[in-house]
């Protein structure tokens, strides 16, 4: 079927085809009903025209009294599920009760009047888990220090109603409202309490986004515990260091597969008492193994009482969540976010990104990245509680083959993504149109140069002449609404640096992708961009309240970035020596990234210090802008690595595009669609990697080599130029090592692996 087909969907399969396997391809009667139907996921979310008017006053105001909120959970309005949908995560048994809504009140009201403040603390950060922190105070940006659940609390008087979770089981969606989710995540915290969860020990979640590891994230809060989340990749090995390390109590699983990787290191963990299985049921019985309904169900036993001293005895600067770096220098370390990072970044981070209230507008997100990183959990899980967005959960498979599929059916009004996920859309579509016929690629290519020439020359006018209005209308807004964009007003990249080449290609599609810049050490964000304060390849202005600086600034203006403001983490779990090197005396953050700060306060990051290659000739030399300028010159290379510290000379690992495994998506042998492309016009007939690299194929190598001449043509000065190269046998990966969970370079790891390679580049000739 080819792209660009007017009137029949053809476009939607071509490129479902082209970003899923062909097992997982919708049916044309599933396309058709997508395009003629509206999008269920706003159905019954609007709310009254007084609240909207409320809002457009004040965004941030709460429109229900304590009357009308009292009288909604008496009449069954409050938490009522919309009818149609369905709630499989509570039990018949164990449905909501108008006196729990009640109690939850009461207990709202009571929190108020107690005007909560944060214990009394003189240090700005700890490395014990039961250890409080001064709070970084701005008056630019002064809100009363809040804990997670009087921000629920809030967001409970407000959206209690709107749907808050949304998952697909046996094909069906399923939804959980506000109020619902608010009295499972006390049934959570119950069930963590029956099960011996001690204060500021961990409940670790090893599993994929779901409403259980939601439910189950808050519970732990509200209980006292601290969150811990596992990459799902995570060896039992590195299940046992985080488990240990956080002193984990329960953790939770979603699959078998995942439950024998705790079985086998349980043993070596003496504080965990239980775990709780919710996406599978366990093959058998085991002491100590609970499935999700069990769980909830033991709850019961615990007063509600004993769950309410609890909340009342937490304070903002006390621990809540753990989020435990890749590793990629050594073992990972344990990042302590306090309950003020979370609930402040949960505000103020997303609405410098321009997320909306519910009140004006329900954010309806797709979640789908691992839960363990602070960019998806603040996005997904505190951002949505902050502010009442619908999140709906894709499939385990997301990123293998059915993230389009959801999107489709979802249309998110936000969405966001590491690098990676962008380049594999923008690879699929370059699949598809280089396989559509003559006038509908050419069509296509005319559409996105029209598109990229406006945007990228006026990226700050919103004029658009009728020629790019043309181009829209006739094919990009069919490519947007086949990846499931029609209705995403805001694109998020971050975790890892973008390349030219696909910030440019999704301008061409008119999709503007908003990049931010944080680290789990600032609890996500610290800067923003949106459609008011954006530039191109920039991550745009500093939070409100936050501040920032660049320290050793060299001639062209680089310096390390440092951050300073209520984002910035508690310190590093049972690691002074290392907090110490991360938190400067006066509080400020050294991110160990190098940046530069234009006049209007726009960040551009440069690379990473640690990463900063000096050369034998003492040439500093950051690797990311010659790693970038190669990758654009030469569109088959995949993956390129500046090698040349302590080294006479420069030399780069290069890797080539290749498709993906559908089931492990491990790098297969095949050439992508592009690089196929760019061996018929060098006069290869290359299809595979191993025919290029196991054969040297001439052609291939030749035109690689002047590309790598013309990079160097542009280089600064000599010691800046690659003189030597490679191109390996397989892509990077997770699986092979050089990638951690977030697909980001592990550089020492490919040092390492590729040693005898390099070595090559520098053996000095046999005299």
């Amino acid at each position: 079927m080819s792209m660009l087909q007017n009137g029949e969907g053809g476009e939607e399969l071509a490129l479902v085809r082209l970003l899923s396997p062909p097992t997982a391809l919708c049916s044309l009667v599933t396309v058709a009903a997508c395009k003629s139907s509206v999008s269920p996921f706003y159905a019954s979310q609007d709310l009254s025209s007084s609240v909207v008017q409320s809002a457009l006053q004040d965004p941030l105001s709460m429109p229900d009294s304590e009357e009308s909120l009292r009288k909604k959970a008496l009449d069954g309005s409050l938490g009522k599920t919309p009818e149609g949908f369905e709630t499989s995560i509570l039990p018949d048994h164990q449905q909501i009760s108008k006196e729990s809504l009640n109690n939850a009140l009461d207990h709202l009201y009571l929190e108020r009047a107690e005007d909560k403040e944060e214990v009394s603390a003189e240090s700005l950060w700890t490395t014990s888990a039961d250890g409080l922190v001064k709070i970084r105070m701005d008056h630019t940006c002064s809100q009363t220090p809040k804990t997670v659940h009087q921000v629920f609390l809030e967001s409970l008087e407000k959206y209690g109603n709107l749907n808050a979770l949304s998952s697909k089981r046996d094909g069906k969606w399923e939804r959980i409202t506000y109020s619902q989710y608010y009295l499972l995540s006390r049934k959570a915290a119950k069930g963590f309490l029956k099960l011996g969860l001690e204060r500021v020990h961990s409940v670790a979640i090893l599993g994929f986004n779901s409403p259980e590891w939601f439910i189950s994230a808050v519970g732990t809060v509200f209980a006292g515990g601290i969150l811990t989340g596992i990459y799902t990749t995570s060896s039992p090995e590195a299940c046992q260091y985080i488990a240990h390390d956080c002193k984990a109590n329960v953790i939770l699983v979603d699959t078998q597969k995942q439950l024998e990787k705790i079985l086998k290191i349980w043993k070596n963990l003496p504080s965990l008492k239980a775990v709780v299985m919710y996406r599978e049921t366990p093959v058998e019985r085991i002491p100590n193994v609970y499935t999700m309904e069990e769980f909830l169900e033991i709850g019961n036993e615990v007063p509600d009482a004993t769950l309410d001293d609890i909340l009342s005895s937490q304070k903002p600067n006390q621990c809540c969540v753990l989020v435990y770096t890749s590793g990629t220098t050594g073992n990972p370390k344990g990042v302590m976010l306090s309950q003020d990072n979370i609930t402040w970044t949960a505000k103020f981070g997303s609405r410098a990104g321009d997320i909306q209230p519910a009140e004006i507008q329900q954010e309806v997100v797709v979640s789908y990245l691992p839960l363990s990183h602070i960019a998806a959990q603040m996005y997904d899980l505190w951002t949505g509680i902050q502010w009442g967005a619908n999140i709906c959960f894709a499939e385990p498979d997301a990123l293998k083959t059915s993230l389009v599929t959801t999107l489709r059916e979802v249309e998110p009004t936000a969405h966001m993504g590491v690098p990676r996920v962008w380049e594999k859309i923008m690879e699929g579509i370059k699949g598809a149109s280089a396989q559509a016929g003559f006038f509908k690629r050419k069509m296509f290519l005319w559409a996105m140069a029209v598109t990229m020439e406006r945007n990228l020359s006026c990226p700050s006018s919103d004029l658009k002449p009728f020629t790019m209005r043309l181009a829209d209308y006739l094919v990009l807004t069919k490519i947007r609404k086949a990846l499931g964009f029609a209705n995403c007003q805001k694109n998020f990249y971050g975790a890892a640096p973008m390349t030219t080449e696909t910030l440019h290609f999704f301008l061409g599609l008119n999709i503007r992708l908003y990049a931010g810049y944080g680290l789990s050490e600032s609890s996500g964000p610290h800067f923003m961009s949106n459609a008011y304060n954006y530039r191109l390849y920039s991550s745009g202005k500093v939070l409100p309240g936050c501040k920032a600086k660049l320290v050793n600034v060299d001639a062209e203006g680089n310096g390390e970035v440092c951050l300073w403001g209520r984002t910035v983490f508690m310190g590093y779990l049972n690691m002074e020596e290392k907090t110490r090197e991360a938190i400067d005396e006066d509080g400020w953050l050294h991110t160990g990234d190098m940046g530069k700060l234009d006049n209007e306060g726009f960040l551009y990051i440069t690379g990473r210090l640690k990463e900063l290659i000096i050369t034998a000739g003492g040439e500093n030399v950051p690797p990311l802008p010659i790693e970038e300028a190669v990758k654009m010159e030469l569109p088959i290379i995949s993956n390129a690595m500046l090698i040349g510290d302590q080294r006479k000379f420069l030399s780069m690992l290069l890797t080539l595009k290749c498709t993906l495994d559908p089931e492990t998506s491990d790098p297969t042998d095949c050439l992508t669609e592009q690089a196929l492309e760019f061996c018929q016009k060098v006069g290869s007939k290359a299809t595979k990697v191993s025919e290029i690299v196991g054969r040297k194929d001439e052609a291939i190598y030749q035109a690689i080599e002047e590309g790598i001449q013309r990079v160097n043509e542009k280089a600064a000065a000599q010691p800046y130029r690659i003189q030597k190269w490679a191109l390996l046998e397989r892509d990077f990966s997770i699986s092979g090592g050089e990638f951690g969970p977030t697909m980001k370079l592990k550089r020492l790891a490919v040092l390492e692996k590729y040693k005898e390679e390099i070595a090559s580049f520098y053996q000095e000739p046999n005299n």
